[in-house]
């Protein structure tokens, strides 16, 4: 959230900000003119108070003197100011909470070292790694959603009849590498300091808000026991769309200590989302799915300290694809792709061999967006008030808040059906994966089960 000051001080950079980040639906200025009127208001609400104050202690004294009349008369006047403050203050608190709503629409100030864009197409590719000494492929790579179905390890038709379109089952091995990958994660990211949580899954409206999903992001969220398009209160109920939002909003309302910071939480969650996709091959297979699995990484730190560790946490994130040596670059964003809460953020995109994108390597196969990795500076800080106290005799201030994918689980799984992939038609098992699988080196595949598998001609 903008501070208010801030927003009286720096309306232009405000407007700016809105431009570049092509942000919709916002009118700045109504947002300063409640803001006036509040002041305003508020200003009023001092004077009542200060001249009720003022005729409060002469009615004593005019009684004392034996002006009753007079004394009457303050009464009176002491009541009617009484009325007005009350209809002022009553105003003035209507507008506040106006301007909080306001507040919530107005997005995050890019960092100056942004790069000015209007969509993907501006983003800055910063570096690319894993390329030099790539596996042999075969000659044709099949796309992990016809291999999957071959081996019987993806089902895409019966999570469609279950749970409806963008959900699916994974069976056997790959069921057991999906586990392999949430353990081998969260040790990679215990190794590097970071303390686990299990969040809860059902978040609260008000966490929705303090992370800045909502309300910018309502049309987007799963919610329980009602409608996207109807009302919704603090308390109403959300199935959780990242680890993000639980576990930043662990310390709303809190005030941290300086000896906990930096203090880094990983968690692993099932995410829901209403992904809306695009026609073709994006909405094929495990890449645009209404529920995936993900291992997040939350920062709080101090302000001084957050762009050092935006950097650390990009290469905490990496040393995933790192260890499981798949190829991959790294995006700095620019402001028009940046999103509503970042100041700064880079994107990690995986490489899948398996279907060639127009924007995809010259090596073929497509990018995929496995990590976004974020610096909020005090954005949802203010918006959750999470402060620290530098020192225990200084004010509290809001900590700066980060968080990085660690990565998401379906297109990490898709490079590895796709890259590892061999000419029989196995995927290797990436080593690290293996004392995760019991030993297992590779994805063999298994007898579909039922008569539908007779049927095809699969099983006698």
């Amino acid at each position: 959230m903008i501070p208010r000051q801030y927003l009286r001080e720096q309306p232009e950079r405000i407007r700016d900000a809105i431009e570049k980040k092509g942000v919709e639906g916002v009118d700045l200025d109504r947002v300063l003119d409640i803001d006036e009127q509040w002041r305003d208001l508020k200003a009023r609400g001092d004077e009542l108070r200060h001249e009720r104050n003022e005729i409060s202690s002469r009615i004593g004294e005019l009684k004392q003197d034996g002006k009753e009349a007079q004394a009457q008369e303050a009464i009176e006047r002491s009541q009617q100011l009484k009325d007005e403050l009350q209809e002022v203050e009553e105003r003035a608190d209507e507008l506040e909470a106006k301007l909080e709503d306001a507040l919530l629409e107005i997005p995050q100030i890019p960092h100056e070292d942004v790069p000015v864009g209007d969509d993907e197409s501006d983003n800055v590719e910063r570096y690319r790694r894993g390329f030099d000494d790539l596996r042999e492929l075969p000659g044709e790579v099949v796309p992990h959603y016809d291999l999957g179905e071959e081996l019987d390890v993806l089902d895409f038709d019966r999570g469609a009849k279950v749970s409806g379109g963008g959900f699916y089952f994974l069976k056997g091995e790959a069921a057991r590498l999906e586990h392999a990958l949430i353990g081998f994660m969260r040790d990679v990211h215990r190794e590097q300091g970071y303390r686990e949580v299990f969040p809860p899954i059902p978040v609260r409206s008000k966490s929705m808000e303090g992370t800045g999903q909502f309300p910018k992001f309502v049309d987007d969220a799963y919610r329980l026991g009602g409608g996207n398009d109807e009302p919704y209160d603090d308390d109403d109920l959300w199935l959780c769309p990242t680890a993000e939002v639980p576990v930043t909003n662990m310390h709303r309302d809190e005030i941290l200590l300086d000896d906990d910071l930096p203090l880094k939480y990983q968690a692993y969650t099932p995410n829901f989302r209403r992904e809306a996709g695009e026609h073709g091959t994006e909405t094929r297979g495990m890449v645009r799915v209404h529920q995936f699995n993900k291992v997040e990484m939350v920062n709080f730190v101090r302000p001084e300290d957050s762009y050092d560790r935006l950097e650390g946490l990009l290469e905490e994130a990496e040393a995933v694809l790192d260890r499981l040596d798949l190829p991959y670059r790294v995006l700095e964003m620019c402001t028009g792709d940046m999103g509503f809460t970042q100041a700064k953020k880079y994107d990690i995109e995986v490489w899948a061999p398996g279907d060639d994108m127009d924007d995809g390597p010259e090596e073929g196969g497509r990018w995929l967006e496995v990590s976004s990795v974020s610096n909020f500076e005090d954005f949802q800080a203010r918006r959750a008030g999470i402060r620290y106290r530098p020192e225990r005799h200084e004010s509290a201030e809001y900590v700066h808040t980060l968080n990085g994918s660690g990565l998401a689980l379906p297109r990490v799984m898709v490079a590895i059906l796709e890259y590892y992939q061999n000419d029989d038609g196995t995927v290797t098992i990436p080593e690290p994966l293996r004392p995760y699988m019991g030993g297992t080196e590779l994805i063999e595949g298994q007898t579909p089960v039922g008569e539908s598998a007779v049927g095809a001609g699969e099983r006698e």
